[in-house]
């Protein structure tokens, strides 16, 4: 795929999302780098939809580790069950949060974030990394955002987890 990207505008949130996946599909499906597909990934949804902070953290041994992202600096280290990303991890399953304030135990990576939405990558039943975006606004994710960054992430552990 070449390095242009089209970003539909004036649209639904929705059609950006329908725009973009077999965008993403193309520009991953031949590349075998793990890291360049992650930092790629993280730089298409950050450019399509301005989010505060998007990129991925891998698991490794008994520790989340901060992968490619976008934005500002953030955490490093997230233990297993904690925070939001460390429970989507434990849970294997997504983490609408409409405000980081009100998450138990939430790890405050940024005072700006206000809400945020976690999702497993999850290979043979097993959590591989978790794809993690963060707004500035409170209540920012819905479940149009679920529903199609779930679909990326199956998209990731089917072509870049192989």
């Amino acid at each position: 795929m070449s390095s242009s990207l089209y970003i539909p505008s004036d649209v639904s949130k929705d059609e950006v999302y329908k725009a973009l996946l077999p965008q993403l599909e193309a520009l991953i499906i031949d590349e075998p780098d793990l890291i360049a597909n992650l930092a790629n990934v993280s730089a298409v949804l950050k450019e399509a939809f301005d989010f505060f902070w998007v990129g991925f953290y891998l698991v490794k041994g008994e520790q989340l580790v901060l992968g490619p992202f976008q934005g500002p600096v953030a955490c490093t280290r997230i233990g297993f069950g904690k925070g939001v990303c460390g429970t989507a991890w434990e849970t294997g399953k997504t983490q609408l949060v409409p405000d980081v304030d009100a998450f138990p135990g939430h790890i405050a990576c940024s005072s700006a974030s206000r809400s945020e939405i976690v999702v497993p990558v999850v290979q043979d039943g097993k959590v591989m990394m978790v794809l993690d975006v963060d707004s500035e606004q409170l209540d920012h994710f819905d479940t149009t955002d679920q529903v199609y960054l779930e679909q990326l992430a199956d998209l990731l552990a089917t072509t870049i987890l192989k």
